[in-house]
């Protein structure tokens, strides 16, 4: 018997429907969206605003790294991740 492979974090941005921009991790997406438009265990930055769209998303192969790329995208400003969502997939690691 195998081990399944070790699930793969990823960092992603959810545009709300006033626009402002969320930021974070997890190693299940549309798990974790839904949580967030449902409000089950979602983020309270969400209360006051509706998640609209996945509108960035990058997969790290751990936890740390995810985390780290994480931080680094929250501390950019508003026009720097606008930036972040022009460049084409594959090219936003880094």
């Amino acid at each position: 018997m195998t081990n399944p492979a070790p699930p793969q974090w990823e960092v992603y941005i959810i545009e709300t429907k006033s626009g402002k921009l969320y930021t974070g991790i997890t190693n299940d997406l549309d798990r974790r969206f839904n949580e967030h438009k449902t409000h089950q265990k979602g983020a309270r930055f969400f209360h006051f605003s509706s998640p609209e769209s996945i509108v960035f998303r990058e997969t790290h192969p751990d936890r740390s790294s995810a985390t780290k790329r994480e931080i680094a995208i929250k501390a950019m400003n508003r026009k720097a991740k606008l930036s972040l969502l022009q460049k084409e997939p594959g090219d936003s690691n880094g």
